[in-house]
């Protein structure tokens, strides 16, 4: 029987290989996101794809009572996950902190921390309550240090970056896993949203080969097929080119 698990920000890059990759390795899948036409064309490739079941739910992770309500309303069938996989996530701007724009600010910390704490507080209970389960958080480089102009978005994935510390302790007991994955530069819609749809802004992957979402869904993939007794903590993963958020080398 294949388990199964939710995964968060399913409509593009890392959330969306992820799917992919899972269903095509003895999972059943529920995806979610904001764009609903996205989630229905995964679906479909998931489906061309692989024999996995695909489950869609259509919210905000943003948005409390959206939350709550899509969770509950999966079906018995498809109520036993296994696996969360936080991937939601975004970073919006690139300020110097006294030129920052709060919609901004906001956007990222309802999305980064407020977001994955609503999914998870409505997914964990019932994860406890069989005494078997994964989290994963996807943090970033940039939950490691910080840089300039990247502020808030740092602040995010540093609180990314102790919450799924304190979550790992607070979950011992129980048995579930608690893992961090922590990504540098992935090609994604990432830097296309943070630059507000510039595409020559965005284009930050000129003259190096940086990551791409299937790289990331590869190891979460290895993270949720350990043994029992086996529960990777924190995993840093960047390109070949890149040392961390700061450094990195052109052709």
């Amino acid at each position: 029987m294949n388990r199964i698990a939710l995964i968060t920000g399913a409509t593009s890059g890392i959330g969306r290989a992820t799917a992919v990759t899972m269903a095509q390795n003895n999972f059943d899948v529920i995806i979610t996101g904001r764009r609903k036409e996205l989630l229905e064309d995964l679906e479909k490739e998931i489906k061309s794809k692989s024999s996995g079941k695909v489950h869609i739910l259509h919210f905000d992770v943003r948005n409390k009572d959206e939350v709550e309500k899509a969770i509950d309303s999966l079906p018995q069938d498809w109520q036993n996950i296994d696996v969360l996989v936080n991937n939601a996530g975004l970073a919006v701007g690139l300020n110097h902190i006294h030129e920052g724009i709060i919609d901004d600010w906001e956007r990222m910390i309802d999305t980064n921390v407020k977001g994955l704490l609503y999914v998870t507080r409505k997914v964990a209970p019932r994860m406890i309550e069989k005494k078997h389960g994964h989290i994963i958080n996807i943090g970033s480089t940039a939950g490691k240090e910080a840089y300039e102009k990247g502020n808030v978005y740092c602040g995010t994935k540093h609180a990314v970056d102790a919450i799924t510390k304190g979550m790992r302790i607070d979950m011992l007991k129980h048995k579930i896993k608690v893992t961090a994955i922590n990504p540098g530069m992935v090609e994604t819609e990432f830097s296309l949203v943070r630059f507000k749809g510039d595409k020559e802004k965005a284009d930050v992957y000129k003259g190096f080969t940086p990551l791409y979402g299937k790289d990331i869904a590869d190891a979460i993939l290895y993270v949720v097929t350990r043994p029992e007794h086996v529960c990777i903590n924190d995993m840093i993963i960047t390109a070949t080119a890149q040392a961390n958020s700061i450094y990195k080398v052109t052709d």
